[in-house]
């Protein structure tokens, strides 16, 4: 099971990478730190990895006031990055006599009513081919042309607008992706590494560019400033072209 790390774990592992703790870098703790807050930024535009929260539904929803439970079972507010799907919590069944109804039970199911029947065979089947009817033209709908529970954000004011064609469900599900402001809220192995790996290209960067800012004369030795910056620059580069890639695809080549 992956675990976060913090920002003083990913301060030693910059550390160890460049002096290998032998040397003592001429930055601190605190700037490097302040490297990898631009770095976690920078991630930011890229990871894709979803949360869902299920609350009561409304049309128009104050995210400002929203609030959800973290995994420590904390209460905080809603922080996100975007939101990319909102769900019906229920499925929709129904029968020749009450009709169209929400029910949590799929519609494909109700073979049992024909397996198990009480002897009222025909009117099982009927209510199963009802059901089967209802729900295969509802997903033919949903999938083309429907905008039930198509959404309006305003970023601005902090609402969201929901549409609800259909009868409108007592909850919904908000599929979205939080806004990580900590090192520590990224557990997945693969942002870890990325994470890692473009703080360092920070740091290389900014060590190269304080390194070259003076040239040394008639000296028994020289700086790496200018192998640590172009070292940075590249990684940089690749990162960032690997990250634009991965973007693309349904599942990210590590």
């Amino acid at each position: 099971m992956s675990t976060s790390l913090t920002k003083q774990d990913y301060i030693d592992y910059i550390k160890l990478m460049l002096s290998g703790d032998l040397l003592n870098l001429e930055i601190s703790d605190a700037t490097i730190g302040r490297y990898i807050d631009a770095a976690l930024k920078e991630v930011m535009r890229y990871i894709d990895e979803t949360r869902f929260v299920t609350i009561p539904f409304s049309s128009c929803i104050d995210l400002a006031a929203l609030k959800v439970t973290d995994t420590d079972g904390n209460e905080t507010s809603f922080d996100y990055h975007s939101i990319v799907a909102i769900y019906r919590t229920e499925g929709f069944t129904g029968n020749s006599t009450t009709g169209y109804t929400s029910s949590g039970i799929d519609p494909l199911y109700a073979q049992a009513w024909i397996t198990f029947s009480d002897g009222s065979w025909f009117t099982n089947l009927n209510n199963y081919l009802y059901n089967y009817a209802s729900y295969a033209t509802l997903m033919q709908i949903r999938s083309t042309q429907s905008t039930d529970l198509a959404f309006k954000e305003d970023r601005q004011g902090r609402k969201l607008y929901i549409n609800s064609n259909l009868t409108s469900p007592t909850a919904i599900t908000i599929e979205y992706i939080p806004n990580i402001t900590d090192v520590t809220e990224i557990t997945t192995d693969y942002w870890t590494d990325i994470l890692k790996q473009l703080s360092l290209a920070y740091v290389k960067v900014g060590l190269g560019r304080m390194r070259t800012r003076f040239t040394q004369t008639n000296a028994l030795w020289t700086q790496d400033g200018d192998t640590l910056l172009s070292e940075g620059n590249d990684e940089l580069k690749n990162l960032r072209e690997k990250l634009e890639v991965n973007k693309n695809l349904f599942r990210v080549v590590d």
